[in-house]
């Protein structure tokens, strides 16, 4: 039998505040087509996620990963730091 790696999903995003210990807020942005007059339009919204060593800080960009419940909102952990604020 051949097992078969259970895929997360992953998003990336920038921070939005690092006021909390262990935990930050990720703005995650996309762009959809509007259905009828094609248009792009910016989707966002807020992830709340693990930051164990505190690490990050306001702007950085992030790559957050889905785990296991932390708390009642935090459920995506800081996989890596892909660029650092400036």
């Amino acid at each position: 039998m051949t097992e078969t790696k259970n895929l997360r999903k992953q998003r990336v995003g920038v921070v939005a505040s690092s006021k909390m210990d262990k935990s930050v807020s990720v703005l995650v942005e996309r762009k959809i087509k509007h259905p009828i007059y094609g248009k792009f339009m910016k989707k966002s919204k807020k992830f709340i996620a693990h930051d164990e060593k505190n690490e990050c800080k306001d702007g950085d960009t992030v790559r957050i990963e889905e785990t296991r419940p932390l708390s009642k909102r935090k459920c995506w952990k800081i996989t890596e730091i892909i660029e650092r604020a400036k």
